[in-house]
């Protein structure tokens, strides 16, 4: 006896609204909104430049592929990005690369989608330079992270994890929040990568079963590399933040932040992280991706 086949029709769905209102709209309909099925980048812009931008247009074209996206023109991409940049003394803009509209209600993919793509600027406010002279308060996060490797390094549109360890505190003074595994491994902040100084050595968390391998990250192992500083990335744990002579954070808006304290236990910015913020100032200003990246 021969099954038909389900009737593609018959999943669309009758009505859709937003806000109340009737709606024909494509992104309704968007698997980046209803599954996380995406990827996305969040660009500095300084003096109509934006920063790193080959290393950004790289990620998202590792993770697209890894996720099985259709393939997004970079060209284009790199085009739309730099015309939102033009113009903005500081501006962020946000790339997002989704599977595109759902053909029908359910998980499989059909690979017949056509990719969404969405651009947005936001104004980009000055930081307060205490928080790259002084350093930040951090805290430890009670949410455990899932491990999952074949998710593991991308910036993928699912980040209620991160959204649930931020609602952990609602402390202006607490700048951040470190997370572990579900196996107690470190990982990273909830919008940063995390570097750890011990004895002399550059040490930051493998990112090989979860986490998001940030630009900045990249740009500061390279930038050490360069230094001739010793810089490796490995498992670390609870055990290895108490042994830290310096702890400090990376992220592609704000560059390095050194850790002044952590869940109360008082830091000072070393040496290291000195050399390493010096190191990285002219490339910030400049947005050009260091000479031994992929970028």
């Amino acid at each position: 006896m021969s099954v038909a086949p389900p009737d593609q029709n018959a999943q669309r769905p009758e009505v859709v609204r937003v806000d109340g209102r009737e709606t024909h709209e494509r992104l309704a309909l968007d698997r980046g909104l209803h599954y996380g099925d995406g990827l996305f980048e969040t660009i500095a812009c300084l003096n109509g430049r934006p920063r790193f931008l080959p290393l950004h247009l790289n990620r998202l074209a590792a993770g697209a592929v890894r996720l099985g996206l259709a393939p997004a023109d970079r060209g284009e991409l790199a085009r739309e990005v730099q015309e939102l940049a033009a113009g903005a003394t500081r501006a962020v803009v946000k790339l997002l690369l989704t599977r595109g509209a759902a053909p029908s209600r359910g998980y499989a993919p059909t690979a017949s989608e056509p990719p969404t793509r969405l651009t947005l600027r936001y104004p980009w406010a000055v930081e307060d330079p205490a928080a790259a002279g002084e350093g930040v308060r951090v805290r430890l996060a009670t949410l455990r992270l899932g491990e999952n490797p074949a998710l593991a390094g991308l910036k993928h549109c699912n980040r209620l994890e991160q959204v649930l360890a931020r609602a952990e505190w609602t402390d202006p003074a607490i700048a951040e929040a470190l997370l572990f595994s579900g196996s107690g491994a470190l990982v990273s902040g909830t919008m940063s990568n995390v570097f750890i100084v011990h004895d002399s050595r550059l040490l930051t968390p493998r990112l090989d079963r979860c986490g998001v391998a940030g630009i900045m990250r990249e740009v500061v192992l390279a930038v050490a590399r360069a230094a001739g500083i010793a810089a490796e990335e490995r498992r670390l744990e609870a055990a290895d933040l108490l042994r830290a002579e310096e702890i400090f954070l990376t992220n592609a808006l704000t560059g390095i932040r050194p850790v002044r304290e952590l869940d109360g236990a008082p830091l000072v910015p070393g040496p290291l992280t000195r050399t390493l913020q010096a190191r990285l100032a002219p490339l910030l200003l400049s947005g050009a991706a260091p000479a031994n990246t992929d970028g």
